[in-house]
């Protein structure tokens, strides 16, 4: 199977396998382990190659090749055609604005499988990077909810009308 490339302005999002996934997870340290979602995990463990719902993008830059983060959903959409993103970038690569590629690629995704009519997003309420991020993509923030994995978040969303920001080279 083709391996699956997003590329982004500076980004190639390249779905893993679930063998890599797995294989990440296990490299985790105990205390990272425990914030990942067991039932994303089960998603994981029964996935085939090449679903993007179920399984991991890592984020490559394109001018060095490194990886620099990964994103993914958390799951595929629901039956009201909701779907959640969630993203990451690395200590070293944070303030490029690749959180904020990476946001706008999945929910561009989301939108083009036709499956998806509103994607969510939520945050931590002391994450003021991973706000910056979301509103820069054109989530809007509708409240707070309580995730029975992290507590207290922030909830943020976006039908497909709303549009992302031009890319800020020195933002999140």
């Amino acid at each position: 199977m083709a391996a699956v490339v997003i590329p982004t302005a500076s980004l190639d999002l390249v779905l893993q396998s679930p063998e890599e996934v797995l294989a990440w997870f296990e490299a985790l340290a105990p205390a990272d382990r425990a914030e990942v979602s067991p039932e994303w995990l089960a998603r994981v463990r029964a996935a085939t190659a090449g679903d993007p719902w179920a399984l991991a993008f890592t984020a490559v830059e394109r001018a060095t090749g490194s990886a620099v983060g990964s994103c993914g959903f958390k799951g595929p959409p629901d039956a009201d055609g909701v779907v959640e993103v969630a993203y990451g970038t690395d200590p070293s690569h944070r303030g490029r604005g690749y959180a904020t590629e990476a946001a706008q690629a999945l929910a561009a995704l989301a939108f083009a499988s036709g499956r998806v009519r509103l994607v969510r997003a939520h945050t931590k309420p002391d994450n003021g990077a991973s706000a910056r991020v979301l509103a820069k993509c054109g989530f809007r923030r509708v409240g707070e909810v309580v995730d029975p994995e992290d507590g207290p978040v922030c909830r943020w969303e976006r039908g497909p009308a709303e549009r992302c920001a031009a890319p800020d080279r020195g933002g999140t």
